[in-house]
């Protein structure tokens, strides 16, 4: 009953916190749930084993890769992690559509995702991280086997990724990210690969529906001798459920690794992608109840809004053991990125990025006392020519500028776990990261402008096993976050480069199953300093450049929870109440940080036969108004989308679904084009176009075939 009494009264520190956060009764309810479980998990030892909610296959040790751990693997490893994480079966969404992130990460607790229109591009947010960024991304550390996808500034763009290609997803939210030198407030995805020795070795599947989707993808896999290989070939296309929505992309994955001895293997990826997207753009509220089809005037007959590239990126990762409780990672990445980008300039942007990464695992008993040492060093660099023209119906005008950009970075991390206990792991970890970037712009011969960010952030924290399937988490960390170039007001006479986004964040959580349940609850509270906050002209609603807000604060929680109701009839949820605020702000004072929803609800219910046969509703819920301006005076109504699914799931032959999506043909917005002030301008108030329309009544269906 101490760790229930220990894990009561943190609970209770971060609620008083952060009043707003008991203010809705539905997050009361679930904490309070949570806390009234844990008399009965305290007893959990002595009970009976603990109900499976699904079987595992373990692959014998020896008989896998080294480069990339298996699931089993792989979730072993998440239960060291101080805080909230989490790992993804890629099968948990081949049961239905699988196409975007949305489609991937939407039963991830904490992490807020929406299409924008029906496609791959996405709004992707952890704790508030690039809060106002509706575009690409920002704040989170986007990975493959390990190795970074992002560019060297830090962004990325979302269809550089196959969901279908996965064979598992790790979500490390904040802080929690370390082990793999990221410190920004989302944290990192980590998106795994199957090698020869988990693929199948042939895999067909197919997907069709409703606005002319469809979706085409072949995949291999195999070892031969010392020799194993995978490679998956995708086409994606849809005419979209609004105008101006077309969308085409093939992607193309493939890694081949060789064991040179049993200690030593190496992996080389090679990724392509070509994608071509049309962008509808934001319509008015009154635009989107009228009919959320249409697309933004300005942006399909004036400017012709599209964002087009091809890239090629190639990667190694080798590992080495170093006997039983040492292991030495090695990865490299070369990224070739061609963009043509129609919006209110044309952009026309070549880049080239590329990095290495040197890691070290060490698990020998320091004293006879049980430990794990991870230490890393991770340097990037990256050029980008950013040309701009005037946008003449979407084909290249006079040019404005030609922006050389350079950046380089440099990261050391270090994290050690060390047990007090058998039972409890005090983990300290520490980054130091070194960015330096620089912009001249060699069509007006400005002087170069260069910047540098620096800083070290530690983190602490405190894993405590109640048994082998209950844990208790809370860690201290702290988060920085440079500005990429994205970030620059380059389209100002004179471009102003943002301080780095900081912050200290508390939180407690648990993971673990008992009886019918499984899940994943983390509290957190954030202090944020200099948060990367865009600012809008108000007439014209082009971007004027970023603004560093003084204090904000992000805290909320994240909860998932899977149940066993009865027998073959399984409940998933996902629910995030995401409290973000200005503190004190001399123009906001303590609005609420626009764009993400307050409470957001997730659940799926499904009856699954033994013989892979399944059915089911599902439901997405946004139960409150949430701001779309910072001044909070233009709110995104409410909404529920009803769904529903039934399929048959084989792990070789013939597996299928269909699935209906937004059953009741509800008109919505996804998401939103945040702002600072709505009610100012030409196009402020109820006429401002911030609304991303969601997808109406449609329906899907796949055909697989692995063997």
């Amino acid at each position: 009953m101490k760790g229930t009494k220990r894990f009561e009264q943190s609970r209770q520190h971060l609620l008083k916190a952060g009043d707003a956060m008991i203010r809705k009764s539905l997050a009361v309810a679930v904490a309070g749930v949570l806390v009234g479980m844990t008399s009965v998990w305290a007893q959990a030892e002595s009970k009976k084993e603990p109900v499976q909610l699904e079987t595992i296959e373990v692959v014998a040790s020896g008989q896998g890769s080294l480069t990339v751990p298996t699931l089993v693997e792989a979730q072993h490893e998440m239960r060291k992690i101080p805080g909230g994480a989490n790992i993804i079966d890629s099968e948990s969404y081949a049961n239905g559509r699988g196409s975007t992130l949305q489609d991937a990460l939407g039963y991830s607790p904490g992490v807020f995702v929406q299409s924008r229109f029906g496609a791959e591009e996405a709004r992707l947010s952890i704790r508030g991280s690039g809060i106002q960024r509706f575009f690409h991304l920002r704040g989170i550390k986007i990975l493959q086997d390990g190795s970074r996808v992002n560019l060297a500034d830090g962004g990325a763009d979302f269809q550089v990724i196959e969901p279908l290609a996965a064979r598992y997803i790790e979500v490390y939210r904040g802080a929690n990210a370390l082990q793999y030198g990221s410190t920004t407030l989302g944290g990192a995805i980590n998106f795994v690969t199957p090698t020869g020795y988990d693929a199948e070795r042939f895999r067909a599947r197919g997907e069709a529906g409703s606005f002319g989707y469809n979706r085409l993808m072949l995949s291999s896999g195999g070892v031969h001798g010392s020799l194993d290989y995978f490679a998956s070939v995708s086409r994606y296309s849809q005419d979209g459920f609004r105008d101006w929505s077309e969308q085409e992309n093939w992607r193309m994955f493939s890694n081949a690794g060789y064991r040179i001895t049993p200690d030593l293997e190496t992996r080389f990826y090679l990724t392509y992608t070509k994608t071509n997207s049309q962008l509808p753009g934001e319509l008015t509220k009154a635009e989107l109840k009228d009919n959320p089809k249409q697309a933004n005037f300005f942006n399909s007959n004036i400017a012709r809004y599209k964002r087009d590239f091809d890239l090629i990126r190639v990667a190694n990762r080798t590992v080495m053991k170093l006997g039983e409780a040492q292991q030495l990672e090695f990865s490299a990445f070369y990224a070739h990125k061609k963009v043509w980008h129609p919006i209110y300039v044309v952009m026309e942007q070549p880049s080239h990025d590329y990095g290495l990464g040197l890691r070290y695992i060490n698990e020998m008993p320091i004293a006879g006392w049980r430990n794990r040492f991870v230490a890393g060093f991770e340097p990037s660099w990256g050029k980008v020519m950013d040309n701009q023209f005037v946008n003449i119906n979407g084909e290249a005008g006079p040019r404005i500028h030609k922006y050389d950009q350079d950046v380089s970075s440099y990261t050391v991390y270090g994290e050690n776990q060390f047990y007090l206990l058998p039972e409890l792991a005090l983990v300290v970890g520490a980054q130091y990261t070194n960015m330096t970037l620089k912009q001249k712009d060699l069509h007006t011969g400005d002087p170069r402008q260069k910047k540098n960010y620096e800083r070290f952030t530690p983190k602490a924290g405190l894993i405590y096993d109640l048994n082998p399937e209950i844990q208790f988490f809370t860690n201290v960390s702290t988060s920085f976050e440079p500005p990429s170039f994205s970030e620059l007001a380059s389209w100002q006479a004179t471009p102003v480069l943002a301080s780095a986004q900081r912050a200290l964040t508390f939180e407690v959580g648990s993971r673990g199953r008992f009886g019918i349940a499984e899940w994943d609850v983390a509290f957190y509270r954030s202090h944020v300093r200099n948060e990367l906050l865009a600012r809008v002209d108000p007439v014209s609603r082009f971007p004027i450049g970023m603004v560093n807000a003084d204090k904000t604060v992000h805290q909320g929680v994240e909860l998932g929870l899977d149940m066993e109701l009865a027998k073959m009839l399984y409940l998933r949820q996902m629910y995030t109440f995401s409290d973000f605020k200005f503190d004190g702000d001399p123009l906001f004072g303590n609005n609420q940080l626009a764009g993400i929803p307050r409470h957001f609800y997730k659940a799926e219910l499904l009856y699954r036969h033994p013989a892979g046969y399944y059915a089911g509703p599902n439901v997405e819920w946004s139960p409150e108004k949430y701001y779309v301006d910072h001044a909070n005076t233009l709110s995104v109504d409410t909404y529920a989308l009803l769904g529903f699914k039934l399929g048959k799931r084989n792990k070789t032959g013939f597996s299928w679904f269909v699935e209906g999506r937004n059953l009741t043909n509800q008109k919505y917005a996804a998401t939103v084009s945040v702002t600072d002030i709505a009610g100012v301008g030409a196009f402020g108030g109820a006429n401002s176009a911030l609304f991303f329309p969601g997808d109406g009544r449609s329906f899907f269906a796949g055909l697989e075939y692995r063997m």
